[in-house]
């Protein structure tokens, strides 16, 4: 499984495609769901699949200083606790 980022405003339409598919299909949906739906039915709602898949802004940086912040936790436990 892997996490994805989105903005407030996406989830809200995701929320309400999974609402929707729940008022269709009569079952509990998730947004994994609502997501699969959109993907494979881009014809009928091109402009939300197009919200949903686009890169969050600001992630390359955010991503490489996660990864920093990891490397200094793994660098304060190695002195701390002698790895």
């Amino acid at each position: 499984m892997t996490t994805i980022a989105v903005t407030d405003d996406v989830k809200e339409m995701l929320l309400r495609v999974a609402s929707e598919l729940q008022l269709k299909f009569g079952r509990k949906v998730d947004l994994n769901d609502a997501i699969r739906y959109l993907a494979t039915n881009k014809g009928k709602k091109p402009e939300l699949l197009e919200i949903v898949t686009k890169p969050v802004h600001g992630f390359n940086e955010a991503y490489k200083e996660l990864i920093e912040e990891r490397r200094k936790d793994e660098r304060r436990a190695n002195r701390k606790y002698g790895a």
